[in-house]
């Protein structure tokens, strides 16, 4: 009998969720896991150097699958598209309107209205997501 691999983290973080670990999971996760945010595209294209067969809807696929599971969030802005994160606990981003760029920055301090609505239409609010939108330093730089 073949002894076993032991289980890499990701294969326990996969499994712990209760998917599968697929080559393409387990790619799509590390790839995710150093931080930023990177579009399908961006995940495809940094994917297909590592496993050549994989198709673009195959991403789709893989980072649905991590989203419903709560491994990855999915960040959607201003009808851009969506980029995807391993951060999964409650923080915000802020989003430069010129280059796209997207960076994370921890709740907001202070008195929070955004987790008291003003009409809860019976809702029990749990999380509150916010999205600072500006110029960065390097565009308001490069425009000046």
């Amino acid at each position: 009998m073949t002894p076993r691999a032991p289980r890499s983290a990701t294969d326990a973080q996969l499994s712990s969720a209760g998917l599968r670990s697929t080559a393409p999971r387990r790619a799509v996760l590390e790839m995710l896991e150093p931080g930023g945010h990177l579009d399908a595209s961006g995940v495809y294209e940094r994917l297909r150097t590592t496993l050549p067969g994989t198709s673009l809807q195959a991403v789709y696929g893989v980072l649905g699958a991590l989203t419903d599971a709560g491994l990855v969030r999915r960040v959607a802005h201003d009808g851009g598209p969506a980029h995807y994160e391993a951060r999964v606990d409650n923080h915000h981003h802020l989003v430069c309107r010129s280059c796209g760029r997207i960076e994370d920055v921890p709740c907001v301090i202070g008195r929070a209205p955004c987790l008291t609505p003003a009409e809860d239409h019976g809702f029990t609010v749990d999380t509150a997501e916010i999205t600072f939108y500006g110029v960065c330093a390097a565009c308001t730089a490069a425009s000046q």
